[in-house]
């Protein structure tokens, strides 16, 4: 019987074994996730809601929790326990864990396989088989889940709950990003660290994510692959169940293949081998971490539509180039029929001089009663299916209430995708956190916005 990772994902229960009273250190920062949600502050931070236990043998309290000496000495059910300590002393806190029945481990350690002792590694893996404990890492950030308030690593903060699940090999990629996500307002609905791999593999959380209600996307960021049958028939079961699959894979070249082995001590193995597997079994292959995210964002947070697409604009420029994209994607641009002409001009709301073609140019001094009453118009018409809307930031721009405007269309038409393209900076940002928050994906260039849509609209070409 397949152990369940139930345990580790959604624990109601989690122990920090080796945490500690020093600010800077991995096992005070792991205890101050739980009960705080993040170490560097976060809107979305909050207490982890079950039980949090401290395993300090040298220490009463940390943070207010009282210490153990060891896991076996906490009185209640351990689900999960997050290891801090050094890589030799592992081995015996897993088997105190194993003795006291805890059903999942974090080892964050690193001293693994990935510096040559694969020797140590295997200990772990059979220490934790033997104890029924499914075991994440040696060498791993940990694992967040911001819907469930459980932030089981080091990672210094809480993203915004969501659809998007982040698998990584990386833990400090895991961090990196968790920081872009609290600027973009990002979704995700788990972020899990790998590391070395010495039980849970890549495989093992697809699986579990494709039955998961809260995840839409699973976005993949691999160096090595332990079994490559069992990834392929995660990801078909995962692509059956709905869910769109994305996968981003390091050690393509021999120079990035030569670094996968320091890093984690994994084999990179040949990538045209790998890429090929995943296009068969359904996964969407990407070659970078902009594109592995920002597909991953219009999966979870869009829904998928026909290949008929609208492209509404206040430049001219911008849409010459999206209509480029779209087409280098396969992106439909639908002819807009005289009938919906007729019905933009009724609202009076047009300029004289707009386009009355795709894209429509509704001309620089667009305002939002203007892009909302032409997107109502548009997408009223049952011949298109999705719109990509572009703001170019000009004087006349009411950046702020043209983002309310596409949130209200988007909630007038709910099976209709909307993406957008607020171009700027500076005096966009509040624009683009209003779209964020509220789950409209916003991209910096018409290029993003054209391949996400493809994956939306299924495009042959993508």
């Amino acid at each position: 019987m397949k152990r369940s990772l139930d345990a580790l994902l959604e624990p109601k229960s989690v122990a920090v074994i080796g945490a500690s009273r020093e600010p800077r250190s991995v096992g005070y920062g792991v205890l101050q996730g739980l009960l705080k949600g993040c170490v560097m502050p976060s809107k979305y931070a909050k207490r982890f809601p079950g039980k949090v236990y401290a395993v300090n043998p040298n220490a009463k309290t940390i943070q207010g929790v009282k210490c153990h000496a060891s896991v076996k000495d906490i009185a209640g059910d351990v689900d999960l326990a997050v290891i801090c300590v050094p890589a030799k002393i592992v081995p015996p806190v897993l088997r105190e864990c194993a003795e006291k029945r805890v059903k999942a481990a974090v080892v964050v350690s690193a001293g693994f396989a990935e510096v040559g002792d694969a020797e140590l590694q295997e200990e772990l893996a059979t220490i934790a088989k033997k104890g029924g404990m499914r075991l994440l890492g040696p060498n791993c950030l940990g694992v967040i889940r911001p819907s469930k308030s459980l932030n089981a690593s080091f990672g210094l903060s809480m993203p915004r709950a969501g659809g998007a699940a982040f698998i990584t090999q990386s833990g400090a990629l895991a961090d990196s990003v968790i920081d872009w996500a609290l600027e973009e307002m990002y979704p995700f609905s788990a972020i899990v660290s790998l590391g070395n791999q010495a039980d849970v593999d890549e495989a093992d959380l697809v699986e579990w994510f494709a039955g998961d209600g809260e995840t839409k996307a699973i976005a993949l960021y691999l160096e090595g692959v332990k079994d490559g049958k069992k990834l392929m028939a995660a990801v078909r079961k995962a692509v059956a169940a709905g869910k769109t699959v994305l996968v981003l894979k390091g050690g393509r070249l021999s120079g990035g293949a030569k670094a996968v082995s320091s890093h984690t001590g994994a084999l990179a193995g040949s990538y045209a081998v790998f890429e090929a597997a995943m296009r068969q079994s359904g996964a969407v292959v990407t070659y970078g971490l902009a594109d592995l995210l920002g597909l991953a964002q219009a999966a979870s947070e869009q829904p998928k539509a026909g290949n008929s697409v609208v492209v509404v604009t206040n430049g001219g420029g911008a849409g010459v180039l999206c209509t480029d994209y779209c087409e280098e994607f396969g992106v439909n641009l639908v002819k807009i029929r005289e009938a919906t002409l007729r019905k933009l001009d009724a609202t009076k709301l047009m300029h004289p001089a707009y386009s009355r073609r795709n894209p429509l140019d509704l001309i620089g001094d667009a305002g939002a009663k203007r892009y909302e009453a032409a997107l109502d118009v548009l997408l009223a018409d049952d011949a298109i299916k999705a719109a990509i809307v572009i703001q170019t930031l000009q004087t006349m721009t009411e950046s702020e209430g043209d983002a309310r405007a596409v949130l209200r269309i988007r909630k007038k038409y709910p099976k209709k995708p909307v993406i957008c393209v607020f171009m700027g900076g500076k005096y966009s940002k509040a624009a683009m956190q209003l779209l964020g928050e509220n789950g409209v994906p916003n991209y910096d260039d018409p290029r993003k916005a054209a391949k996400a849509m493809a994956l939306l609209v299924g495009a042959q070409r993508f």
